[in-house]
């Protein structure tokens, strides 16, 4: 088994180093599965699943009855960092701007590029229907009983544990299902810190975390954050030992906005420094599951020794963004968020749990991860595409290992919230990047959503954002070549 491993993992190197040379240049069709297992001596298997894995990857597409194609990647250069040293903690102030942001992008007219959502279509809605109705058959009474006090399901925890197996062992004691992930992340913080207390954050970081920290009470210390290997850990250790954080709260892997994932070895240190001063990390790991890598990046929580790390995570993403069931792995914490829980919004839906359950029992989740990981690296490659050919060649975006965002990086005259306007009133809802820092950066940054499919209606509104941008930082459109 580790031979054959080895076998379409070389060949998928080999193939994805021709692609990077450029002898395979973008548009190309690879050589036939037949021709490669001959003139590699492989089976036809081993060259099936290196073409697969390359697809995994982001490298090639398949096309029906025509083979393997090179696909067309974005010719930006990734997104820069900001490498200034450590700043004072502030408060954060964003909820206000938010609301009125996320209000001026309810029109159900506007190409939805601003929440980050899957569409329907991509989600597994006559699987979760046949479930929801074979559970409401079976067991009617999770429709009509609340506990008062045990807020999990059985099953559903243990399906939960039996996920981590890959990377470590979790006792069912230290697992809380809660109402949603942000759900999770609240009980956490509310567990671990009080108001006037520091949270280290990336930064960029997801808007919601903000509010978290915000509505709390807190101050929340920017660390300094690369857009392919996440925070800094010299500046997060240089913060720790200068005692300006009470707690650490990251989204390590498929980080939102900027889609990166944390190095191994930086989680494990990660890990390290924690125990060492005794500082809980807060961890975001909604997005691990829809990562684009060969395998499944381990969270932080797998190197945790001292139960010092708080995993939160949800199926919504993947699943069913409508069943709000989300979940923590709570380590030492387990039973001060049992208490948060309870006092805030007492047990989640049994019935729910059950479902998804039901769901992560077979191999339907595997196989509708694989269908999502798929579709969305595609839609991101050709969105990535579309956004080089109509923005200024100033303008960078950036290549993310998993989720469906892109944030994108403009000339510095242009101000993301006046874009935002302007784009709303041509149709186009998006996320200006001053959302996602606790201190106004990224004022010339957006996020995008590429969960939408790809046809006339969304190559239109990135015609249209590209033209927006050309106007707000005062140059003419000029449209390059794909080539």
């Amino acid at each position: 088994m580790s031979n054959q491993l080895n076998l379409y993992e070389h060949l998928a190197n080999e193939l994805g180093g021709l692609i990077a040379s450029r002898v395979f240049a973008p548009g190309d069709r690879l050589p036939s599965i037949r021709h490669l297992a001959q003139q590699k001596r492989l089976s036809v298997s081993t060259v099936m699943q290196a073409l697969r894995l390359m697809e995994d990857r982001g490298l090639v597409d398949a096309k029906p009855q025509a083979g393997y194609y090179v696909r067309h990647r974005a010719r930006m250069s990734a997104v820069m960092t900001h490498t200034e040293h450590l700043q004072e903690p502030a408060y954060v102030g964003i909820n206000n701007l938010l609301m009125r942001v996320l209000k001026a992008n309810e029109d159900p007219g506007l190409v939805q590029m601003g929440s980050a959502w899957p569409l329907q279509e991509l989600l597994p809605m006559k699987r979760m229907q046949k479930t929801v109705a074979a559970v409401a058959r079976r067991d009617p009474g999770l429709l009509s009983t609340v506990s008062c006090y045990d807020t999990n399901y059985p099953e559903f925890a243990r399906q939960i544990a039996r996920r981590a197996l890959d990377w470590g062992h979790l006792e069912l004691n230290e697992i809380v299902v809660t109402g949603s992930c942000t759900e999770a992340l609240s009980l956490c913080l509310r567990a671990v810190a009080k108001a006037g207390d520091t949270i280290a954050i990336e930064s960029a970081t997801y808007f919601v975390l903000l509010q978290l920290i915000e509505s709390l009470g807190m101050k929340a210390l920017e660390i300094p954050t690369h857009p392919k290997t996440g925070p800094s850990i010299d500046a997060l250790e240089l913060a720790m030992n200068a005692g300006l954080v009470q707690a650490v709260l990251l989204i390590p892997n498929a980080n939102n906005p900027l889609g990166c994932i944390m190095p191994e070895a930086n989680k494990q240190r990660l890990a390290k420094l924690l125990s060492q001063h005794d500082i809980p990390l807060i961890e975001d790991d909604v997005y691990g599951d829809l990562c684009f890598t060969p395998q499944r990046p381990w969270p932080v929580k797998a190197y945790d020794t001292s139960g010092h790390v708080m995993l939160c995570s949800s199926f919504s993403k993947a699943i069913s963004p409508g069943s709000r069931v989300g979940y923590v792995v709570a380590g030492r914490y387990a039973q001060d968020i049992v208490v948060q829980k309870m006092i805030s919004s007492g047990a989640t839906s049994h019935f729910f749990q059950a479902v998804l359950a039901d769901f992560l029992t077979g191999s339907a989740y595997e196989n509708q991860l694989r269908k999502m990981r798929r579709a969305l690296s595609q839609r991101i490659a050709r969105m990535s595409d579309a956004i080089c050919e109509a923005f200024p060649h100033q303008c960078t975006v950036s290549e993310p290992q998993g989720g469906f965002v892109v944030w994108v990086g403009m000339p510095e005259q242009v101000d993301a919230l006046a874009l935002h306007g302007d784009a709303v009133a041509a149709g186009v809802a998006l996320m200006p990047g001053q959302l996602f820092s606790a201190t106004g950066k990224f004022r010339n940054y957006l996020r995008l959503n590429c969960g939408n499919p790809w046809g006339p209606r969304t190559q239109a509104a990135i015609a249209t954002l590209g033209e927006l941008v050309h106007r707000h930082a005062d140059q003419p459109v000029v449209l390059r070549s794909a080539a």
